[in-house]
């Protein structure tokens, strides 16, 4: 072989070299590409599901809140309406002490002392467990709070107004335990 032929020769495996080699690069950065593309497309699927699950999270999160203020709510209704009802019960001991009180003129003055004593205690009970008594003579008639069982016509009072009370009214908050019976001037 001459020596063109060996340079020729060896010229062309050296160009097949490089060639191989930039064959190899080529295909090395495509790999790198496809390894890349696939590594982002698992990143964006795993922020997905964070994503998802972090939403997930927060509205159990706040279903619980709503959850545990509703039963608050209902544990204080409860107790408010178990209240309402033994007070219900006991309202017609307070309207007999208040007419013993209203009636105890000509009693003896221990029998006196012993009924306002009873009715202090009652009204301390009642103050505790907070149920208000309301309506007095000249308070302005309401239907949502005021029974009217009667109507007279007066000089002495302004129209719609309460002249006289029959029954103290009872409530408990915005709860109305009873209503009081008035007489209303009409």
């Amino acid at each position: 072989m001459s020596e063109e032929k060996k340079t020729e020769a060896t010229e062309e495996k050296v160009a097949e070299e490089v060639k191989s080699d930039k064959t190899d690069k080529t295909e090395k950065t495509e790999k790198k590409k496809v390894k890349k593309d696939k590594n982002k497309e698992k990143i964006e699927e795993l922020e997905k599901a964070l994503a998802d699950e972090k939403d997930k999270r927060l509205r159990l999160m706040a279903e619980y809140d709503n959850y545990r203020k509703r039963t608050a709510s209902e544990k204080l209704g409860i107790y408010d309406d178990a209240t309402a009802k033994a007070v219900e019960e006991l309202l017609p001991v307070a309207d007999s002490i208040t007419m013993a009180m209203q009636n105890t003129q000509d009693a003896p003055e221990e029998f006196r002392k012993g009924i306002e004593l009873v009715g202090n205690q009652l009204k301390t009970s009642f103050e505790k467990l907070k149920v208000e008594a309301f309506c007095e003579v000249g308070d302005e008639f309401d239907p949502n709070l005021h029974n009217a069982v009667s109507k007279i016509e007066s000089d002495e009072y302004e129209e719609n107004q309460i002249t006289a009370v029959f029954q103290k009214g009872y409530k408990l908050g915005d709860k109305i335990i009873r209503h009081a019976m008035v007489q209303v001037c009409g």
